[in-house]
């Protein structure tokens, strides 16, 4: 039999025995989270695609892309939500020896560097309105859950870049070029730290008052379809991912995209993440304008 013969037989029998399986918890968590929410999972399918092979001597390791689709029924409405997410698997010879899968991937680049002082301007300046038009930054969120738009460069940890292209698709105003360490912009070849680094952009967001700015509220029903939600996984205060709210379901709770491991209206909390610890802390913005 196969290595992917195998794997593909692993995923077959999680997916039958969704809520009796232990193998795969954040898989669990997230459809025990959809009844929870009073929704119904209609339908739950998948697909792998193994991407690179690396063996030696009798053992073999296969890397592979698990991709997850749950039809979920919410009152009135259906929604999809999609995910694709890391896996790896170890044999011995034919035999399986052990899984891993990975649905979050932290850091980014920079991201243990301190933050710098002069990334966002004093407080007590007056903040400018702008004009944001979410429904225009929430279609460009859809438009490339899962893909990457060429006119911006495509970083191996990419949630927070992606979150930042969806914020100027709504024409929120960048500031501070050539300076990567102040504002938040996109320039030919650089950019500033808020705009790829998830700590740095929740920093910003949490104090800017030109350019792109936004309002901090205490709790996740009160974003709208193009505000933020950033993640501090470990709960030390270094902040680890950042989504984009892009729809609010039955309850009126959101549904957000996010890239790295890309997923498209995945519900906000993040308790299914293999990233999720109980001292996970949020941070909930709305984007002003």
């Amino acid at each position: 039999m196969s290595h992917t013969y195998q794997i593909q037989l692993y995923w077959e029998k999680v997916i039958d025995r969704l809520f009796e399986q232990e193998d795969e918890k954040w898989l669990k968590k997230k459809v025990q989270g959809i009844e929870e929410r009073g929704q119904n999972l209609q339908r739950i399918t998948f697909h792998i695609h193994p991407y690179h092979r690396r063996a030696y001597e009798n053992h073999t390791y296969i890397r592979y892309l698990l991709s997850v689709s749950l039809l979920v029924k919410a009152g009135r409405y259906d929604f999809l939500e999609e995910g694709h997410y890391r896996g790896e698997a170890h044999f011995v010879g034919d035999r399986w020896l052990n899984h891993w899968i990975t649905t979050e991937k932290q850091g980014g680049e920079s991201s243990s560097k301190p933050l710098p002082a002069d990334l966002i301007e004093k407080r007590e300046q007056k903040a400018h309105r702008f004009t944001y038009n979410r429904r225009e930054a929430v279609r460009y969120a859809d438009r490339w859950w899962d893909s990457y738009n060429p006119a911006y460069r495509h970083f191996d940890v990419d949630c927070t870049n992606y979150v930042s292209q969806c914020l100027r698709a709504g024409g929120a105003p960048t500031w501070g070029a050539p300076n990567r360490t102040k504002g938040w912009w996109y320039g030919r070849g650089t950019w500033s730290y808020s705009w790829s680094v998830a700590h740095a952009l929740r920093w910003y967001l949490g104090g800017a008052r030109q350019g792109l700015t936004a309002t901090e509220v205490s709790s996740a029903d009160q974003l709208s379809p193009g505000d933020v939600i950033c993640y501090d996984f470990q709960g030390n205060g270094r902040f680890d991912h950042n989504t984009f709210v892009v729809k609010k379901d039955a309850n009126g709770m959101p549904l957000v995209n996010a890239h790295t491991y890309n997923s498209r209206h995945r519900y906000w909390a993040y308790e299914d993440s293999t990233a999720y610890t109980p001292e996970i802390q949020y941070k909930f913005y709305k984007i002003d304008g």
